[in-house]
């Protein structure tokens, strides 16, 4: 069990190698220096690299400036110790996950085209078959073929059941024979794939209202959860979609992919500070296992490890 969560920790400081180069390295280079309007500016920049925004970063300055007038002689350790539990405090907002209380617990899946949606799906959907649920997808972004057919190869590799209709069909309509479906089939979990061309933003987000009224009206209470796809590489953009997405379909959680390949994982809390929408799943790679559960605890670890 121990070697499980040394494992994970790894990965999750592997994928934030980057990120670390411009934040805890640079911290680093700042010791030693008197904490003056200087110093402090040259660590908003810092933090602001990071992306962490300009409202986060503001908030770790102030934070850091009371700490230093109550006891002016903290070292390095003690200063990355008060970041992080600056950090840790801004985790702590959001609200919880929702419970899986009620079978089948469907999940809506949202975001835009290439943020990584359909492959998140597909890990998710793995993560719970490993659990022993039994798990159906819905194939609703039926916009684009390509789509389609990634989802259903994802389906037929990890043991999934899948309800699809033809390129172009009505997504509400997918989404209403997946809900049925997977009551006559007692399946536990229930997770829909939607469109992402957030070009056509008000269609887009008609459609998104009409399938979550469809859901209600199958399934009350559902969809249980909704969570919004988003790449890390796409740094403050990300921000922009989030509050987009969270004001027509209200958001539970986010899914954070491309963790790996971005320079800018502060984005997680910029996200929180922002936004109060929790990070549930982080992508560090492109395995089916690299899509983990997200703890706050070890993401702000490995953030500001030097």
């Amino acid at each position: 069990m121990l070697s499980f969560f040394k494992n994970r920790f790894q990965k999750v400081k592997d994928a934030l190698t980057k990120t670390r180069s411009a934040l805890g390295f640079r911290l680093k280079a700042l010791m030693g220096k008197p904490w003056d309007e200087e110093t402090f500016g040259e660590l908003e920049q810092i933090l602001y690299e990071a992306d962490l925004g300009g409202e986060c970063a503001e908030d770790f300055i102030d934070y850091l400036r009371s700490e230093l007038r109550l006891k002016p002689s903290h070292d390095f350790t003690s200063i990355i110790e008060l970041l992080k539990q600056k950090a840790l405090s801004i985790l702590s907002t959001a609200k919880m996950a929702p419970s899986q209380a009620e079978s089948p617990h469907v999940i809506l899946v949202v975001g835009v085209n290439g943020s990584g949606k359909t492959t998140s799906i597909a890990k998710l959907a793995h993560n719970y078959t490993k659990q022993g649920k039994k798990v159906l997808l819905a194939a609703g972004d039926t916009f684009r073929a390509g789509a389609i057919d990634q989802l259903t190869h994802w389906a037929e590799k990890i043991g999934a059941e899948i309800i699809k209709s033809k390129p172009g069909g009505d997504p509400s309509g997918v989404a209403f024979d997946a809900l049925s479906a997977a009551k006559a089939r007692g399946c536990d979990i229930v997770i829909i794939d939607t469109a992402g061309r957030l070009q056509n933003k008000t269609d887009l987000m008609q459609e998104l209202e009409k399938i979550r009224r469809i859901c209600q009206k199958h399934t009350p209470a559902s969809p249980h959860e909704t969570l919004l796809v988003l790449d890390a590489t796409t740094g403050q953009n990300a921000i922009d979609q989030a509050e987009v997405f969270h004001k027509f379909t209200p958001l539970t959680g986010i899914v954070l992919t491309k963790l790996d390949g971005s320079a800018k994982g502060g984005i997680v809390l910029a996200i929180y500070k922002k936004l109060g929408i929790p990070v549930q799943w982080i992508g560090c790679g492109e395995g089916q296992e690299d899509l983990m559960p997200f703890e706050p605890n070890e993401y702000v670890a490995a953030l500001f490890e030097a």
